[in-house]
Formats: structure tokens, C-alpha cells, sequence
């Protein structure tokens, strides 16, 4: 009976961590792969389940590192760095993750406000009602308790994996392999390789999560050796799945479509699935489009909920002299994220895009090289020193920085 509740447990964190790591942008991500060509794109499908797996796992071990038990990454980092290194990183940590809430509460009013119009060709409600009536419901979720929050977020990602798949089959009778025959040169190869690893690193990112996922571990198995075990599964697990769902995804949309038609659909900047069904004048693509949108916003709300929640929270605290207690503080956000969110999605702004891509940098940072270096520097994860993985992680991170400095200057 035990085993049966572990793997259930197990099961349900690996759905939230696909689901918080599948965004809207899952729609972006064949062209945006794909237009660097065939080649480069099978490369990075080798490089980024270890890079995702690895990396995931390194800021779930730094996470478990803690001298004392149920400490959250924000106090973890105070532990380990001191006070005000803590306090920075934890601002770094809010300021990488709560921007992505922001373009989530835009994302899910323009998302079904246009399928009301489009596809249901009714008028929709004013946009201030309907941001506050969806980001509201969103954030109820969040209120309940977590064993609900994860089987709600499951409920959304199962359908998500069923479409992605359904689309990635249905699109095989359409391949042409125009793709294939574009054959780069060798600097154009690798100028399109390192340019691409930023864009499936955060297209499988699912670190706003980890803390939360980590603590989880930590409270359900109580011994530090199971946590550690169970943890590595769950995320070796996740990025399989999201590996073989998200890149099989990828490379249907990619072999359906020419080169110059991915280059057509990366200057019209519209989702993939808005570029098939004009192609191929297919009502059923077009109505799948936001159904995937809401359904990948929605699960990936909830990780990066968590992981805004919680940086909130470890900046609050860190300045307090009494700590707010969770359960206050858990409504305190709440009330914090409704209005700001609302605010936002009801002005609708056009810079959202530019504030993400100034997060994408630090994300990289606490994902990729903050537990490397932990595991260099701090005692408690001596026994994870000197393997060849670390020096992956670390050189994959610094690739990845290094490409999004570059498209971002």
C-alpha cells in the first residue's frame, strides 16, 4: 500500500513538473528551433534531456543540502552564502520568476477573450471582468490545499500531453523533409546550435517548481537518502517525458513545414499551430491552438506560482524580525498577486516579452551554476564533488548565458 501511495506521489510531481515546464511557448518552440535547421535540432534533442535532468536535479539537491529540515530555496541560499548574498539571490529568484506570472495573466485573457471571438464568435466580456474572473480562479487553486492544487494541475496536464501528441501524429502524413535538405556549414552549425540551447533550456525549465517539489520529497520520505533517491527519479522522469512529448512535438511541426515557411511564421511572430491552420486552411488546428495555450498556461501558472510565492516570501522574512507565519502569508500573496496580475492583464502591455528575456540570464544562473558551485564549495554536498556531470552542467549554463547575453545586446 505504501509503495502504491509513493508511486502515486512520485506520478503526480512528475505531471506538475512537465506541466510547470510546458507553457504557452510550447507553440513558439518549433519555429523558434527550428528555423537554425534540421541538424543543430537533433544535436540539442541529445544535449537537453541530460541538461534538463542534470541541472533540475543539481537545484533540488542544493535544496535537500539544508541543516535543517522543511527550509525553502530562499532560506537554504541564507544558509549557505550568508545573509546578504541570500538576500540578493532571493531577489534575483522573485524578479526571474514573477515576470512569467505577469505574461500568464496577459496570456490567459488574450488567449480566451480571442477564443470567444474566433471560435465561438460571440462577444466577449469587458477585459477587466475577464482577467479578474480567470486570474482569480487561478489563485483560488493555490489557496486549497497542496495534495488538491497537484491533482487540479494533473487534470490539465493530462489533456496537454494527449494534444501535443495527437497534433504531433496527426501532422505525419504532411512531412516533406524540405527541412532536411538544408544542409548548414560548419560555423553555421554551430552558430545555430549554441543560439538554440537557450531556447529549449527555457522551454524545459521547470525550476520555479523544484523548491516546492524538493520539500515535498523531503516531508513525504522524512529520510534524506530516500528524498534524494525519489527526487532524482521523479525529475529523470519529467525530462523524458518532456524530451519525448515536446521534441516529438517539435520535429512533426518542423518536417511539415519548408524552411522558408518556418522563416514566414518566425516574422509573422504567431504560434505554430496559427501557421498550420493557415496553411493547410484546417479549422481543427485552429481550434486547438488556444485550447493548448489555456491548458499549458494553467499548468504552468501553478509551478511558477510557487516558486514567485515562495522568493516573496524569503524577501519578506528575510527583513522581518519575526517571521510571518505560512498559512497568513499564503493568503497575504494571494490578495498581493490577484491585483497586480489583474492590473497588469487588464492594461495588456506590450514589454512583457523584454522584461522575460531580462529574467532569462539569472534563471540560468540558479538553475545551471549556483548548485554546481555549491556542490563545489559547500560541505554538506562534498559527496556529489567531481563528477563529469557538474562540468555538463556548468559548461551547458555558461552556453546558455552567453546566448541569451548575445541575442539580448
Amino acid at each position: 500500500m505504501k509503495q502504491d501511495n509513493a508511486t502515486r506521489f512520485s506520478l503526480t510531481w512528475v505531471l506538475n513538473l512537465f506541466g510547470t515546464a510546458v507553457g504557452a511557448g510550447v507553440l513558439f518552440l518549433p519555429i523558434n528551433a527550428g528555423v537554425g535547421g534540421f541538424l543543430p535540432l537533433v544535436v540539442m534533442t541529445l544535449l537537453v534531456g541530460p541538461m534538463t535532468y542534470l541541472a533540475h536535479r543539481g537545484l533540488a539537491r542544493f535544496v535537500l543540502s539544508s541543516s535543517k529540515s522543511g527550509s525553502d530555496i530562499t532560506s537554504v541560499v541564507q544558509e549557505h552564502f550568508g545573509v546578504t548574498a541570500g538576500k540578493l539571490i532571493t531577489l534575483l529568484y522573485f524578479f526571474a520568476i514573477f515576470p512569467i506570472l505577469l505574461i500568464y495573466g496577459v496570456g490567459i485573457t488574450n488567449t480566451v477573450s480571442s477564443f470567444i471571438e474566433n471560435q465561438l464568435h460571440l462577444t466577449a466580456p469587458p477585459r477587466a471582468i475577464l482577467s479578474f474572473v480567470l486570474i482569480a480562479i487561478m489563485i483560488g487553486v493555490m489557496l486549497l490545499s497542496e495534495t488538491v492544487m497537484l491533482r487540479i494541475t494533473t487534470y490539465l496536464v493530462y489533456p496537454l500531453v494527449a494534444i501535443l501528441l495527437g497534433l504531433s501524429l496527426y501532422l505525419i502524413p504532411q512531412w516533406n523533409g524540405a527541412v532536411l535538405s538544408q544542409i548548414p556549414s560548419s560555423g553555421d552549425f554551430l552558430t545555430a546550435l549554441w543560439l538554440t540551447i537557450p531556447v529549449l533550456v527555457f522551454s524545459f525549465n521547470h525550476s520555479p517548481a523544484i523548491s516546492s517539489f524538493a520539500l515535498s520529497q523531503q516531508k513525504f520520505y522524512q529520510d534524506p537518502q530516500k528524498a534524494d533517491k525519489a527526487s532524482s527519479t521523479v525529475l529523470r522522469c519529467t525530462a523524458g517525458i518532456l524530451v519525448l512529448f515536446v521534441m516529438f512535438f517539435v520535429f512533426s511541426c518542423v518536417l511539415t513545414l519548408t524552411p522558408q515557411e518556418l522563416l514566414e511564421a518566425k516574422a509573422q511572430n504567431i504560434s505554430i499551430l496559427s501557421y498550420l491552420a493557415n496553411k493547410f486552411d484546417n479549422p481543427i488546428i485552429s481550434y486547438f491552438g488556444p485550447f493548448v495555450a489555456f491548458l499549458a498556461i494553467g499548468s504552468s501558472f501553478f509551478g511558477h506560482y510557487l516558486g514567485a510565492r515562495e522568493g516573496l516570501e524569503g524577501l519578506v522574512n528575510q527583513m522581518r524580525r519575526e517571521p510571518i507565519k505560512p498559512a497568513k502569508f499564503k493568503k497575504i500573496t494571494a490578495l498581493v498577486f490577484l491585483i497586480v496580475l489583474w492590473v497588469v492583464a487588464t492594461i495588456n502591455p506590450s514589454i512583457l516579452g523584454f522584461i522575460e528575456s531580462l529574467g532569462g540570464p539569472i534563471i540560468a544562473m540558479i538553475l545551471f551554476i549556483m548548485p554546481m558551485y555549491a556542490i563545489h564549495k559547500i560541505p554538506a554536498l562534498q559527496q556529489f564533488k567531481g563528477k563529469l556531470s557538474n562540468v555538463f552542467v556548468t559548461v551547458m549554463g555558461l552556453i546558455a548565458i552567453s546566448a541569451i547575453l548575445y541575442g539580448f545586446f
